[in-house]
């Protein structure tokens, strides 16, 4: 079977656009059913572009079959993700979710098949990830990293039923199990924070509940040594992103070799991803000593 794939939309065109022409780069696309899930507008200044974005979807061809969902009203992010996940995986045993603004490698679909169908019985594996980190070490072929993560990735029923929805228990449990460091990459990464936010109403995030579900129930995810997947999306114009280019990469222009490997998380790839995890905190410092220094100055 080829896995089906959801994707999420809502008002950024020009992305949808090129998220959509990536995909259909793909050999296995007319293979592919594709689910599309329309979020209605937040607010009145959304009208137009989300219509722009339901011209788009309703264009499409070159899948083997395309659903389209339009929400009748906004869900908001996580509401629309989640949601929208529940359903498809009670339809099927196993779907690829993408977003807006996650433009694909040409080998992403083959990838994506083949580790869902190689790790499909293997319950300590929660999910296959599409998206790798730009850091300056040779990294294996594919390698696995405690938790889950959501750009470009696929699942299966089995392992999404381990969704804990509620923050505060998750909270409670990292807490208990004195695990918060871990959690947060040995403290170079804010995860325990952002669920905090969370749990407070202050952010909708389904992906750090997704991660920290599946982190405290001892699973993993595979990555792939060269990425998949090139976030556009950290230009201003998500709901949740700000700019930056600290997650840029050169997407993978070859298949990735794929062997099964054992699932367990090597601890010199977790320093490597650790590493890059402090450089990018490190140079947001930089920056932000910068701009306090210039506006000192002036």
């Amino acid at each position: 079977m080829i896995t089906p794939i959801i994707l999420f939309v809502y008002n950024r065109p020009l992305h949808t656009k090129l998220v959509i022409d990536a995909l259909l780069k793909n050999e296995l696309a007319n293979r592919t059913s594709l689910i599309i899930y329309s979020d209605g507008p937040k607010r009145e200044s959304h009208v137009k572009a989300v219509r722009n974005v339901r011209g788009i979807i309703h264009t499409i061809k070159g899948f083997s079959n395309i659903e389209i969902v339009e929400r009748g009203k906004n869900f908001g992010l996580a509401d629309s993700i989640i949601s929208g996940i529940d359903e498809v995986l009670n339809k099927y045993d196993q779907t690829i979710v993408l977003e807006d603004d996650l433009i694909a490698s040409p080998f992403f679909l083959q990838y994506m098949n083949d580790a869902l169908k190689l790790y499909s019985d293997k319950e300590k594996v929660a999910s296959i990830h599409g998206y790798s980190y730009p850091v300056q070490r040779q990294m294996p072929d594919t390698f696995f990293l405690k938790g889950a993560d959501c750009w470009g990735w696929g699942t299966w029923k089995r392992a999404w039923k381990t969704f804990e929805r509620n923050p505060l228990v998750l909270l409670s449990q990292l807490a208990k199990n004195n695990r918060i460091k871990q959690f947060d990459y040995d403290g170079t990464v804010n995860n325990y924070k952002m669920l905090r936010k969370q749990a407070a109403g202050k952010i909708d995030s389904w992906a750090i509940r997704w991660h920290a579900s599946c982190f405290l129930q001892n699973m993993f995810t595979l990555y792939p040594g060269k990425s998949l997947i090139k976030n556009i999306g950290n230009d201003q114009t998500g709901t949740h992103t700000q700019a930056t280019n600290d997650y840029d990469v050169d997407i993978a222009n070859e298949c990735i070799n794929l062997v099964e490997i054992k699932v367990e998380e090597k601890q010199e790839i977790l320093n490597i991803v650790e590493g890059y995890f402090k450089s990018i905190k490190m140079n947001y410092l930089q920056k932000l000593i910068f701009l306090l220094k210039n506006k000192f100055n002036r």
